[in-house]
């Protein structure tokens, strides 16, 4: 497999840059992806009881989508549709699959020390080595999740110029660790590196004086990125990827201003007892400590903005900001209580909107008219193409292709609805999550769930929250939905869903 990546892109450095460049300049980019985010978290989703004016504001200056979707339920094959351009019946990773010490021991970990997930498809291209081939310095920081230390899809080997954050996405369930990972070519690192987190393994990673750990991830993260970008002079097109691990569990984080005020605000409020086994602490104040965590990543978001400015590049960067998946009911999270799926049925894990309905909004002063609230059905999957089209990539499907007959690319871009142009639309959007045996399936307004090998439908038309199952009405459409499963869904030896029967 490592041999025939260097074969593609032996081929691929004989190709001018010159040649696929816009004629103006090619606009940054910086990509947000949040961590267990829920349609209905920010004010300008609906939110009535957190507050994010930064995000609020920075759909004010650009385009909310209403009808985007994650790449899965769950975080790591949510990632690999973003990095991959592929839907979760044709991507390599399709579920969270840990590897603790070289074995796959997901949830029963040995060794906290050893740990990663399922890795990218090394012979696949992924988003930031298309970006680095056609002139992007490309940076990231936060959750990788693409691949375990050591395996052949790690930051350095896929692209990454700057990273900075956790490889594995379980470690990245703590916000106090014991160390982060981080690379830089400029430094000349030659891989992946540690480093340790003095202050913090002074004090046990579970117990009372955890909370006594000083080194926030967050934050550690942030300033890193902040650092990153800083240091773009704009001769260079960069392209950053923040991928922040707020607002999902733990719920812990500093005793500051922000979670004091919302302290304040939820009276009473609930607390939860802990699972040491998750290493998901117990918490007083969880709907404080939720609604903080909201607010600290919109203050981040705010920073970056009033940095770019700072540094006259606002009008030739355009930011993304979006959530992996819809919101999670880990340790002590309450999305009951926040009204967090905005109507939607579901959460994390489960292939209902709420698990992959996504607030998704995009700002870029002077190209995308301010305010503007579009109903675009896209994945993220579509992210691929449409960061090639900024970038002036043409026909990236054909130019990074590697010559195998199962290498899909399944992306459709959205550049043209950003620009206020004509937008081919989807003929379908396709899900699948092995941890839980469920299948997606979106066509038009005709939602498909699959439950362990059983067919729901569903009309989003009338019926948003899914609570009315119409398959025996509809026949016709079930069959064209169950023979569209069939021909989307490719064979996986790591994770495997039940298909529905096609019927006769």
């Amino acid at each position: 497999m490592k041999g025939s990546r260097k074969l593609i892109f032996g081929a691929l450095a004989l190709v001018p840059l010159a040649s696929v460049a816009r004629k103006e300049a090619k606009p940054n980019i910086i990509f947000i992806l949040c961590d267990d985010m829920g349609y209905g978290d920010l004010a300008c989703y609906g939110q009535p009881y957190i507050s994010t004016p930064c995000l609020d504001r920075m759909a004010e200056e650009g385009m909310r989508f209403t009808q985007a979707y994650s790449g899965s339920p769950i975080s790591a094959p949510s990632r690999a549709a973003l990095m991959t351009g592929q839907h979760s019946g044709h991507a390599e990773v399709r579920d969270n699959r840990e590897y603790w010490s070289g074995e796959v021991y997901y949830g029963q970990n040995k060794e906290y020390a050893v740990t990663g997930q399922h890795p990218y498809a090394a012979d696949h291209v992924i988003l930031p080595e298309i970006m680095k081939d056609n002139g992007y310095t490309t940076g990231m920081f936060g959750k990788w999740a693409g691949g375990y230390e050591g395996s052949p899809s790690t930051p350095d080997k896929r692209g990454i110029d700057e990273y900075y954050g956790y490889i594995c996405q379980f470690q990245a369930h703590a916000y106090y660790p014991n160390f982060l990972n981080a690379y830089s070519r400029a430094a000349g690192d030659t891989c992946v590196r540690r480093e340790v987190l003095e202050e913090n393994i002074k004090y046990p990673m579970y117990g009372p004086e955890y909370k006594k750990r000083p080194q926030y991830s967050a934050d550690l993260i942030h300033r890193r990125a902040m650092q990153w970008l800083a240091e773009q002079d704009g001769k260079q097109p960069f392209f950053g990827i923040f991928t922040y691990t707020l607002p999902h569990a733990e719920l812990a984080q500093p005793e500051d201003s922000i979670l004091r005020a919302y302290e304040a605000r939820f009276h009473p409020d609930k607390n939860y007892g802990g699972d040491e086994a998750s290493r998901y602490h117990p918490v007083t104040r969880t709907h404080a400590h939720f609604a903080a965590m909201i607010t600290r990543l919109d203050t981040y978001v705010g920073e970056i903005m009033a940095l770019l400015k700072e540094k006259e590049l606002d009008e030739n960067t355009i930011v993304f900001f979006t959530s992996d998946n819809g919101p999670h009911a880990e340790g002590g999270a309450d999305p009951a209580f926040f009204g967090r799926d905005a109507k939607l049925r579901g959460i994390k894990s489960q292939c209902y909107e709420g698990g992959i309905r996504v607030p998704f909004i995009v700002r870029w002063p002077g190209r995308i008219k301010a305010g503007t609230v579009n109903d675009h059905q896209l994945a993220f999957y579509d992210v691929m193409p449409t960061l090639c089209e900024l970038a002036g990539v043409k026909r990236y499907d054909k130019r990074y292709a590697n010559g195998k007959p199962d290498d899909w690319f399944d992306g459709l871009s959205f550049y043209p609805t950003l620009m206020g142009k004509k937008q081919k639309q989807h003929d379908f959007l396709y899900w699948e999550l092995a941890q839980t045996n469920q299948i997606g399936l979106r066509m038009g307004d005709w939602k498909m769930v699959v439950r362990r090998g059983k067919p729901e439908l569903y009309n989003l038309a009338t019926d948003l929250h899914e609570d009315h199952n119409v398959a025996d009405k509809h026949p016709d459409i079930v069959r064209r939905m169950v023979e569209k499963i069939h021909a989307e869904h490719t064979p996986s030896p790591y994770f495997k869903v039940t298909l529905p029967q096609l019927p006769e």
